[in-house]
């Protein structure tokens, strides 16, 4: 098939073109470099069936393609509230725009949503069914909101034009790719840790979140992308059904180190999730997914990755 991914120069976008690459299709990788890098697909440019294009999908693009991955917005704190109204009209006119081009050449689409459409959670673990309590008007709305709109607007495409539509709710996907600095825990510990520096521990550290290595995550999407159910554009978590704390995992960092960590406290950013935890029944029945790799082994991977990056 030929197949679109949007943000295809991202940590996660880059490792679905290699998944497509692999499999034998052709695949157009569509990214504005903002927060996506040339380097993450440097490996596939000479490709025959790969080929970049530098488009920002705030802007509508013309193509011919069967399958779309629509993974196009930035995806850290740091990088989402930089811009924030440039992150809700990536959210939600990239969806719009990717949602138009599905409708006219027919092609089957998947939304990169979040685990961020569940806010703050009351409801613990998260399923699909749960509504969520988001703060419309907070800092990190502008993401948060963005994706609750791009659910919406792939749900009313396929009720009203017959779109076919694939949602995901992604949670802390981690892994090789990660950008130095994003402001995500993972990469943040990681950094810290091996450039010597007292790890940032926000708030008592015993908020949780539920951690996915990225083949899983890829494999999550894929299988989301090939099921044929009727009850296919309903949106499914792809993430571990573990929940662990920030200091169960600066344990486990500093089990994997071999060493002991210096931590830093600093205040809990505002709106910020104190539980996340997926409830994965959706993802295991329908698609026959969960996650194969630990969190253990995939920390390993992970540091492994950091430190040839960091020449530590």
């Amino acid at each position: 098939m030929r197949i679109l991914v949007t943000g295809g120069a991202g940590f996660l976008g880059s490792h679905l073109c290699d998944r497509l690459i692999r499999d034998g299709h052709d695949v157009l990788c569509v990214d504005n470099l903002f927060t996506g890098n040339r380097r993450n697909v440097e490996h596939l440019l000479g490709h025959p069936h790969f080929e970049f294009i530098r488009h920002d999908v705030v802007q509508p693009i013309l193509l011919e393609v069967d399958w779309i991955f629509n993974l196009a917005c930035p995806a850290s704190p740091i990088h989402y509230q930089y811009n924030p109204v440039k992150t809700v009209k990536t959210s939600v006119l990239g969806a719009l725009h990717m949602l138009g081009l599905a409708k006219r050449v027919r092609a089957r689409i998947l939304q990169a949503s979040t685990s961020e459409v569940y806010g703050d959670p009351a409801e613990h673990p998260q399923k699909e069914t749960y509504w969520g309590n988001v703060n419309p008007i907070g800092p990190r709305s502008c993401y948060d909101e963005g994706k609750r709109i791009a659910e919406t607007l792939m749900t009313d495409y396929h009720r009203q034009n017959g779109v076919d539509v694939r949602i995901v709710r992604i949670f802390n996907t981690y892994g090789p790719r990660m950008a130095v600095g994003d402001g995500r825990v993972m990469s943040n510990f990681i950094v810290q840790a091996l450039q010597g520096e007292p790890v940032t521990v926000y708030g008592d550290g015993r908020q949780t979140r539920s951690f996915c290595y990225v083949d899983d995550q890829i494999d999550g999407m894929m299988a989301l992308m090939q099921y044929e159910g009727a009850d296919a554009h309903e949106p499914v978590n792809v993430g571990s059904s573990e929940e662990v704390s920030m200091l169960d995992l600066l344990q486990l960092l500093s089990e994997t180190l071999g060493r002991p960590l210096q931590t830093v406290s600093r205040p809990l950013p505002t709106d910020d999730p104190l539980r996340r935890r997926a409830d994965t029944t959706r993802a295991r029945e329908r698609l026959s997914w969960q996650p194969q790799i630990s969190l253990r082994d995939g920390l390993t991977r992970t540091v492994a990755f950091f430190r040839e990056l960091l020449g530590d």
